[in-house]
């Protein structure tokens, strides 16, 4: 991983062999971030997507393997307990133009992953809420 900082920009180049979310919460140690917006293309040849079913209030992954092009990959990074937070769904189409996606596990890149990160001042909390059964963002 390499990445260079343009003011409240942060480019971020994720490497073959490694994971886009442990990837993405060193930087945002490294750089203290406590809320932003991430954005990203590339490749993957291994990820996991899941599914909340609302009703289960319940996950469910899906695990592909091979050739991935990344599709879209956009998200959040904010906080939850003062601890980092993120929050990352993801699509990737296959070499028949399929697409599989939803809420990013992990994903292993396969040639690069050209990432954006803008970086807001301010910070958002995250809160679990019961009847939702996720971690909502909670405003200050």
């Amino acid at each position: 991983m390499e990445y260079r900082r343009f003011q409240d920009t942060i480019v971020l180049r994720i490497d073959r062999g490694e994971e886009i979310c442990e990837a993405l919460k060193e930087m945002a140690f490294k750089e203290k971030i406590c809320l932003a917006e991430v954005s990203a293309l590339g490749a993957v040849n291994d990820f996991t997507v899941g599914v909340f079913k609302t009703g289960e209030k319940k996950y469910y992954a899906n695990h592909f393997e091979g050739d991935h092009e990344i599709v879209s990959l956009t998200g959040t990074i904010s906080t939850m307990n003062g601890d980092y937070y993120s929050h990352l769904h993801m699509s990737a189409g296959n070499e028949k133009g399929e697409v599989y996606g939803g809420h990013l596990n992990r994903a292993l890149v396969s040639a690069t992953c050209e990432m954006v990160v803008r970086v807001i001042n301010g910070r958002v909390e995250r809160a679990f809420d019961e009847d939702i059964g996720l971690n909502l963002f909670h405003f200050l």
